[in-house]
């Protein structure tokens, strides 16, 4: 029953939008965000907060 939680709770990559390259691994919830995932954390390559967006 474990293996069943993947196809709802998927794990995606999230870029910097910076530019920097730096990315974040999580998981999203495919029932309460269908669409593209799009946080706000932090950057460490250019020390300041920036958009992280899901990548592809």
């Amino acid at each position: 029953m474990a293996g069943k939680g993947s196809d709802v709770r998927p794990i995606v990559k999230l870029r910097s939008t910076a530019g920097t390259g730096h990315t974040y691994v999580t998981k999203k919830n495919r029932r309460n965000d269908p669409d593209r995932l799009v946080l706000r954390k932090y950057d460490p390559k250019i020390r300041r907060h920036v958009e992280f967006r899901k990548e592809r």
